[in-house]
């Protein structure tokens, strides 16, 4: 009797330090992965701020070819912000369902 107690401690012992280190790091790692997102968030952010400065430079001075480049920039920076946007928000809710143990 004292001897299967015994075993069903240890592996219940065994089987927690097992789990442990892999749901430490998890969290660690989603957390780092939500800041380099915003990181991300901030970069396009001031990409899209100076494609619409050089967009407005070259309705002014500049030439069809140069507004259609600043177009497409400002198009495809809008889209990395957008998947930047919903990478923050699936981080996060990886991170509720984490601590909430779904």
């Amino acid at each position: 009797m004292v001897r299967n107690l015994m075993i069903a401690l240890a592996l219940t012992a065994g089987v927690a330090a097992g789990v442990a280190p892999t749901v430490a790091s998890a969290g660690w790692y989603r957390g780092g992965d939500i800041r380099a997102d915003r990181l991300d968030i901030r970069r396009d952010r001031a990409d899209l701020r100076r494609d619409w400065r050089d967009l407005g430079r070259d309705l002014r001075y500049g030439s069809r070819a140069d507004i259609a480049r600043d177009l497409a920039d400002i198009r495809r920076d809008r889209l990395d912000l957008r998947a930047d946007r919903r990478d923050v928000r699936a981080d996060r809710r990886d991170l509720f369902r984490d601590r909430r143990g779904y």
